[in-house]
C-alpha cells in the first residue's frame, strides 16, 4: 500500500505521527511524507522520503512571529481567530495543489492527514482518495454535551451554564472562527465543493475522513451524546524511537520526590508565565525539580537558580523521567499531558493560549490534576497545588487509573491498523 502522510511543519503536529508512519513502514508499506523542508533531517533519519511544501507557507513554531509580527500583540479569542485564518485556513488550496501534483509521482492509496490542514474534503472528493484524519489535540468534533472550543469550559452542570455555553458557541462560530470558516468555504467553492450549511469548520476533518486517529484516551474526553464510529482513540502517540534505544537512569540520589516543569515548545518566550513562578515555588525544598526549556534561556536560568534541588535542561526525555515523577507542572500541551497520564503522573496545569485551556479543562474534569485556569499563575498558587497533590494520594490514584486506560493497547499499532482498515473495508 502506498501511504502519504501530510502534516504541518510544527513538531507538536509532526512528532506524534512518526511512530505510526514507522509502524506502517515496518509492516511493508511504502510510506512518504508531505511537510516543510525544516523536517527533512528527521525524515532522513527515519528513512522516509520527503515531498516538501512548494506552494504552501511553512509555518513553524520558531517563525510565526517573523511571519506575522502582529500576532504577538493578540490575546484570547483574537489570537485564536488570527491563527485559525492565517496559520491553518490560508494554506488549504496550496496544500491541495501540492498534493495533487505529487500524486503523479507517488499515486498514493491513503492520505494520513494532520487535521489542522483541513484538506480532507478536497482530497477525498476531488482525488478520490481514502483519507485518515489524524488529530493531535483533544477531540474537536461538536456534540450537544461537549462545551464549545477555546473557552476552557467543562460540561455544563445547570441551566445557567448551558445558556452561557450556548452563547459562547455562537461567539466561537460567528466571531472567533468566522474569518477561517469564510476562507475555508471560499477556497472549497473554487473547486466546486460546498461545506454543508450550518457545519462547523472544526467538524470537517471528522466528516470528510474515512477514519480518524484520535490521540489520547476516551477517559480524557468529555461525555458525548453521539459517538462517531469513525473516531478511534489510540492512546499517547510518542515520537518514534528506534528499538533498543538506551534510556539512562537519570534520577539523582537524595530526593524522595520529583516535579517536572515545562512551558511547552511554542508559548515559551516569556518564562515568567510558568517556569519562573514554578522555580520560585519549589526552590530550596527537598523536592527535585526538573525543568525543560525547549532550548530557550537555559544558561541564564541555571545561573539564576543554582539551588541543588533544581536541574534545568534544554530538553528532557519525558518518557524516561515520568517513570519516577510525582507531579508534572505544564501549560497544557496535549502530548505531554497524555504521556504523563499514560505513566500515571498527576498534573498541575496552567495555560490558556493555543487551546491549552481546553486540554486543561479535560484534565480537571477527569480528576487527574489541578487546573489553575490562568496563563500567569503565582508561585504561591503553584506551590499550593503541587503540595496538595503530593499530600493527597487520591490524585496519584486517579492518574494511575487513567494509565490503565492508556496502556490497554500499543498506540502506534492501533493507529496503523486504522490506516490499513480503510482499504480492507472498502
Amino acid at each position: 500500500m502506498k501511504i502519504l502522510f501530510a502534516s504541518q511543519a510544527i513538531d507538536g503536529h509532526f512528532n506524534p505521527m512518526t511512530g505510526v508512519a514507522m509502524e506502517l513502514k515496518e509492516r511493508g508499506h511504502d510510506v512518504r511524507w508531505y511537510t516543510g523542508r525544516v523536517l527533512a533531517g528527521k525524515l532522513g533519519e527515519l528513512g522516509i522520503p520527503l515531498f516538501p511544501f512548494k506552494r504552501a507557507i511553512e509555518h513553524r513554531a520558531d517563525n510565526l512571529t517573523e511571519l506575522y509580527p502582529e500576532r504577538a500583540r493578540l490575546k484570547g479569542p483574537r489570537a485564536i481567530g488570527f491563527d485559525g485564518e492565517k496559520i491553518f485556513a490560508s494554506n488549504i488550496s496550496s496544500f491541495f495543489e501540492d498534493i495533487r501534483e505529487l500524486d503523479h509521482d507517488f499515486p498514493f492509496d491513503v492520505l494520513v492527514a494532520d487535521s489542522s490542514m483541513f484538506i480532507h474534503r478536497l482530497v477525498a472528493h476531488l482525488l478520490g482518495k481514502r483519507v485518515v484524519g489524524f488529530v493531535v489535540i483533544p477531540n474537536m468534533e461538536s456534540d450537544p454535551l461537549v462545551p464549545p472550543l477555546f473557552f476552557g469550559f467543562s460540561p455544563a452542570r445547570n441551566p445557567g451554564e448551558k445558556a452561557l455555553q450556548a452563547v459562547a458557541g455562537l461567539l466561537s462560530d460567528k466571531v472567533i472562527l468566522r474569518a477561517a470558516s469564510q476562507s475555508y468555504r471560499r477556497q472549497h467553492r473554487f473547486y466546486g465543493q460546498e461545506m454543508p450549511k450550518g457545519g462547523r469548520l472544526t467538524d470537517e476533518p471528522y466528516r470528510c475522513s474515512d477514519a480518524v486517529i484520535q490521540t489520547g484516551s476516551r477517559s480524557l474526553d468529555f461525555p458525548r451524546r453521539n459517538d462517531n464510529p469513525k473516531v478511534h482513540y489510540v492512546g499517547a502517540l510518542l515520537p518514534y524511537r528506534p528499538p533498543g534505544t538506551a534510556v539512562p537512569e537519570i534520577r539523582p540520589e537524595g530526593f524522595a520526590r520529583t516535579v517536572v516543569v515545562t512551558q511547552g515548545t511554542v508559548d515559551n518566550l516569556d518564562q515568567d508565565k510558568l517556569i519562573i513562578p514554578a522555580l520560585e515555588a519549589l526552590k530550596d525544598t527537598d523536592t527535585l525539580v526538573m525543568v525543560a526549556t525547549a532550548g530557550r534561556g537555559t544558561a541564564e536560568l541555571r545561573e539564576r537558580y543554582p539551588q541543588p534541588n533544581i536541574r534545568i535542561h534544554d530538553y528532557i526525555d519525558f518518557e524516561a523521567v515520568f517513570d519516577f515523577t510525582d507531579v508534572f507542572v505544564t501549560n497544557g500541551g496535549f502530548g505531554g499531558v497524555q504521556l504523563a497520564l499514560s505513566k500515571g503522573v498527576p498534573l498541575v496545569v496552567s495555560g490558556i493560549n493555543e487551546g491549552k485551556n481546553d486540554v486543561n479543562a479535560r484534565v480537571e474534569y477527569a480528576g487527574a490534576g489541578i487546573n489553575l485556569k490562568t496563563d500567569r499563575p503565582s508561585a504561591a498558587g503553584i506551590g499550593k497545588a503541587v503540595n496538595a497533590i503530593l499530600a493527597h494520594p487520591e490524585w496519584k490514584h486517579r492518574a494511575q487509573q487513567m494509565a490503565q486506560d492508556f496502556g490497554s493497547q500499543n498506540p502506534a499499532e492501533a493507529a496503523a491498523k486504522v490506516v490499513e482498515g480503510v482499504l480492507s473495508n472498502s
